[in-house]
């Protein structure tokens, strides 16, 4: 009985193995690579890590474009953090609403705060990018740090803790970001989706092989900004100012990665699900432009992820049907063990950046990323490029 339980046909035999090796693979993803953030937080917690005693002096730019509501709410929170010398720069980008007068306003209050603007008939160059470089251009200080209108930071130590990383071999500190929680199914799925998005580039720069970062949460050097000509590799695309920029920039000895869950900074949850989708193709645009191998290493992290899935479904199914029972168990087996070693990091991740844990919603995540990927794949494939120029 023993025996034939345990005799298996050619094809269950390929199933065997096309089922293990994607699962092996994404055990070493995810011990080797989604592991960093839990790692270095323990490490910061037991004092392992070197950082600046040295405050030096910050200007945060801010660009802003009908955004006054944003800013009247969110605004004092970057102006009233605990940091000895800081300046916040706002560029007021065109703006038709009322953000001229309301920045007048508080500068009578914070003798920190400065505004300044890009000229309308200037846009022919990508807004952002040219108000990016009008801040950067009237900050005071050497080192930058940028967020956005509907962004603040989480506690008034956020400047502080970026500012640490500021040693004399670093360029380019990287931090977190995250969204409010949003009361839509939608909602919850863009939260985990940047979570996701930022476990990747955040754990790969722990690892010395920067290849993103986000303009929520950032900062560099000014003389960084110009050693690289500003953004004029990639003037022609609309997104870029953030992700392909310090691709450019990074190097295995200029980047440190500030996790601190008290140097988050919270973004206000979408109000649509069409706005996150237009970031989705913006990514989508710029990540093609990436240099280095982390294009290849995400994509067959995503590939196995997606076969494995595949794989386990239809093995599953297979198995009860032809009622082969040891091949059933093994293909739940693998797929239990996926799925325990998903949550015990992730959450890891999750916990030491103040995120709330997932758990059982791993599941239902994985398949929705599932379909949502293989969908965008098709719809920017057979996108021209040219949509995303300018």
């Amino acid at each position: 009985m023993m025996n034939n339980l345990l005799q298996f046909t050619t094809l269950e035999i390929v199933m065997m193995i096309a089922l293990l090796l994607p699962f092996v693979i994404q055990l070493v993803y995810h011990f080797n690579l989604y592991r960093g953030i839990s790692r270095h937080c323990h490490d910061e917690q037991v004092g392992n890590l070197p950082y600046q005693k040295e405050y030096l002096p910050i200007s945060v730019i801010i660009i802003a474009r009908d955004d006054a509501d944003d800013l009247e709410k969110f605004l004092p929170l970057v102006l009233e953090q605990d940091y000895p010398d800081f300046e916040v720069i706002v560029v007021n980008d065109g703006a038709t609403d009322e953000c001229n007068d309301l920045l007048k306003r508080i500068e009578m209050k914070y003798g920190n705060l400065y505004h300044t603007f890009t000229p309308n008939d200037a846009h022919h160059v990508c807004y952002m990018k040219l108000s990016i470089t009008v801040g950067i251009k009237a900050a005071k200080h050497e080192w930058l740090v940028f967020t956005e209108p509907n962004c603040h930071p989480v506690s008034n130590q956020w400047l502080r803790l970026m500012a640490r990383n500021f040693t004399d071999s670093t360029e380019l500190v990287l931090g977190y970001s995250t969204f409010h929680h949003g009361e839509a199914m939608w909602q919850h799925k863009v939260k985990y989706y940047n979570f996701f998005n930022q476990l990747r580039y955040l754990n790969f720069a722990l690892k010395d092989k920067t290849y993103m970062g986000c303009g929520r949460n950032l900062a560099y050097r000014k003389s960084v900004f110009f050693n690289n000509k500003g953004f004029s590799s990639h003037l022609n695309l609309n997104a870029g100012y953030d992700d392909i920029f310090v691709n450019e920039v990074a190097t295995p000895f200029n980047t440190r990665v500030e996790l601190n869950p008290e140097s988050v900074v919270m973004m206000e949850a979408y109000e649509t699900e069409s706005r996150w989708r237009e970031e989705r193709s913006n990514y989508r645009s710029t990540c093609r432009l990436y240099k280095g191998k982390q294009r290849f290493w995400l994509g067959l992290e995503t590939c196995t992820r997606i076969l494995f899935l595949l794989f386990a479904f239809c093995v599953i199914i297979y198995s009860a049907i032809v009622q082969q029972w040891v091949l059933l168990g093994f293909s739940a087996l693998l797929y239990i063990l996926y799925y325990v070693s998903h949550i015990i990091i992730f959450d890891g991740a999750a916990a030491a950046l103040g995120e709330p844990k997932h758990y059982l919603s791993y599941l239902r995540r994985d398949f929705q990323q599932l379909f949502v990927t293989i969908k965008e794949r098709i719809i920017y494939s057979s996108s021209e490029k040219s949509e995303y120029d300018r």
